[in-house]
């Protein structure tokens, strides 16, 4: 999933004469905290309503603002892992996209990278979540897949994570069944620690909006 493939085509971008009430008015109704400046299809940076308000001057231009972020932004062609870290790094609500040009080409919203993340995880395939504990020393792709296709399922995506210095992995896995007791059985058979197990569509949902926010909180450390 590239940066190209998120881009939306809703979200406004501002000039450089815009007021600053007029770039307000714009985040309240698109329910973000930044936006774009572009003139003609040059990217110059992204102002926050942080800026505005700390300047406390509705009526000026924003050309007139001193943007307190250093101009972030993504080429068309990286991939959404390096969005979401770039979006975790500046705490951003949108990230501009350059082409290879660097021209500007939009932004990706955050509700654009948590719909993506899901698609890209396979969230919208039915089937339910298993999360496994295990020291680094000890993980095998192909012993936890052995194990999995024994009981008959099949695992649709993987996520692995672990803290800085830690000498333990978190292992998501997305199996395309929500029978999940044998396979859970089964892994513990094999001592395998199993910390949490998911197949519900709305615990899904709460599931992967936890894991984003984890997830982004880890890249912002």
């Amino acid at each position: 999933m590239l940066a190209r493939d998120m881009i939306s085509d809703v979200l406004p971008s501002l000039k450089t004469s815009d007021t600053a009430q007029i770039a307000l008015n714009w985040m309240e109704i698109f329910r973000v905290s930044h936006l774009p400046i572009v003139n003609e299809s040059d990217y110059l940076g992204l102002i926050s309503d942080s800026d505005i308000y700390d300047l406390n001057q509705p009526d000026e231009p924003i050309g007139n603002h001193e943007l307190s972020l250093p101009r972030p932004f993504v080429t068309v062609n990286r991939h959404i892992y390096d969005v979401i870290a770039l979006a975790a790094r500046h705490k951003l609500t949108v990230v501009p996209v350059l082409d290879e040009d660097n021209h500007y080409r939009g932004v990706i919203t955050y509700n654009e990278i948590i719909s993506n993340i899901a698609a890209f995880s396979s969230i919208d395939q039915p089937g339910g979540m298993i999360v496994l504990h295990v020291l680094s020393q000890d993980y095998s792709m192909s012993r936890i897949s052995q194990i999995v296709e024994s009981n008959d399922a099949r695992i649709i995506s993987m996520h692995i994570t672990s803290k800085p210095e830690s000498t333990s992995l978190e292992i998501t896995l997305k199996v395309n069944t929500t029978d999940l007791a044998s396979i859970i059985r089964t892994f513990e058979r094999y001592s395998y620690e199993v910390t949490t197990w998911v197949t519900e569509n709305d615990e899904l949902d709460r599931f992967y909006t936890d894991r984003y926010n984890l997830l982004m909180k880890y890249l912002n450390i």
